[in-house]
């Protein structure tokens, strides 16, 4: 009986680095070659939306929130007019985005507990 050695060919290349590998998160086209206008017309209806829901709600903090959605937009149209650098411009965009939901359901999540 003759022994027959398996071997894995792309062993090599799963361990090699990958470049520009469009299935990474980091690798995302909207994150590498963005100039940001996009993350500001998103940011603007999302925080649009987010306004009105929270200016319906009949409690104090709701407003403030609705101050904090738009401080959280002003903040982006600062960093897409100060940072120069496209990848660090584009991260704090996508962060400050983020934030906006994140913030709105916070504090509407907080008014149906209270």
């Amino acid at each position: 009986m003759e022994a027959r050695v398996i071997t894995r060919p792309a062993v090599a290349a799963e361990r090699s680095p990958v470049t520009n590998d469009p299935t990474r998160m980091r690798d995302q086209p909207a994150l590498r070659t963005s100039t940001g206008t996009e993350w500001l017309v998103i940011g603007l209806v999302l925080a649009g939306i987010s306004v009105a829901v929270l200016l319906f709600q009949d409690h104090a903090t709701s407003d403030v929130v609705a101050a904090v959605v738009v401080a959280l937009y002003v903040a982006m149209l600062v960093v897409r007019v100060t940072v120069r650098p496209r990848r660090p411009r584009v991260t704090a965009l996508a962060v400050l985005l983020a934030l906006i939901p994140v913030v709105t359901i916070a504090e509407l999540l907080a008014l149906i507990v209270l």
